[in-house]
């Protein structure tokens, strides 16, 4: 691998990770607020209940890894939800090679259309990305980023629900190793297809596509761009205290100019009332 690419998988697949990681949520009343995992869902969390997700992303050819925690609140309601996501990762194509943090995403949702039980259902996305990652090593954009994302959900028959993503990123004054500047934007586009098999036991079909820029000299950027075909499963357990535990797995794989790497995506969700729900 040439030095560039290197510099470019650095910067660019931190970006990738972080992207998927931010659409992995879960909703717990009825088949039709089942997500997939890379591609997001249009359902805000209900009044009264809180959700944890956590996420393992491991490739199978670079060896790269990155786990992610999600914690999703309603604020104030269903229309409105705050979220954070922590990424932690290890990255071989870093200078160093060790563990570290990434950049930390702080995430706002507004239920602009219909709700859990709605056929549509539109749910835009606000974020900040905090330069919480070390550029220094390769594990973040060091500068702040805004990213926008509209996720829309159909729900397609009884038993058949999609979700569709278009998602942007900007990140000013973008810094690579070398502390060379420059403002970047990154496009992600996804689709998903989720087969209802049992009202607690879902299989999915997720297609994400990608177009990253890396910093590469002062006021210079890169592109690269990632495509993934994912097939995946999950299924709920259910108990009488309202809390819902989530497991799933998927495996996704590079088709286009991605194709030949696979990764192993592993899924955990708990999801309970933390106050009074109506």
């Amino acid at each position: 691998m040439t030095t560039t690419r290197k510099s470019l998988t650095r910067h660019l697949l931190p970006a990738l990770l972080l992207a998927t990681a931010l659409t992995a949520q879960e909703k717990k009343e009825g088949p039709i607020q089942d997500n997939s995992f890379l591609v997001e869902e249009a359902y805000n969390q209900e009044q009264g209940v809180v959700q944890h997700i956590s996420t393992f992303t491991r490739f199978q050819e670079s060896k790269d890894w990155v786990y992610t925690f999600t914690q999703e609140w309603p604020v104030g309601g269903l229309a409105h939800q705050f979220s954070f996501t922590l990424p932690w990762q290890r990255l071989n194509a870093s200078l160093d090679g060790k563990q570290a943090f990434g950049d930390v995403a702080l995430n706002y949702r507004y239920q602009l259309l219909g709700d859990g039980n709605a056929r549509v259902a539109i749910s835009p996305r606000l974020s900040a990305i905090l330069p919480t990652g070390d550029e220094k090593k390769g594990y973040g954009r060091g500068a702040a980023g805004i990213q926008v994302m509209l996720p829309i959900s159909w729900v397609l028959s009884d038993t058949l629900v999609a979700h569709s993503n278009l998602g942007a990123t900007r990140t000013p004054n973008a810094k690579n190793p070398l502390g060379d500047k420059a403002t970047t934007q990154d496009l992600t586009l996804g689709q998903s297809l989720i087969w209802l098999a049992h009202p607690r036991f879902n299989v999915m079909l997720e297609y994400v596509h990608t177009r990253s820029q890396a910093v590469i000299g002062p006021n210079q950027t890169q592109a690269q761009t990632a495509t993934y075909l994912s097939p995946g499963i999950r299924w709920a357990y259910n108990f009488p205290s309202g809390l819902q535990i989530v497991p799933g797995i998927a495996v996704p794989m590079g088709v286009g100019a991605s194709r030949g790497e696979k990764a192993i995506f592993l899924y955990l969700s708990f999801e309970h009332p933390f106050g009074k729900t109506k």
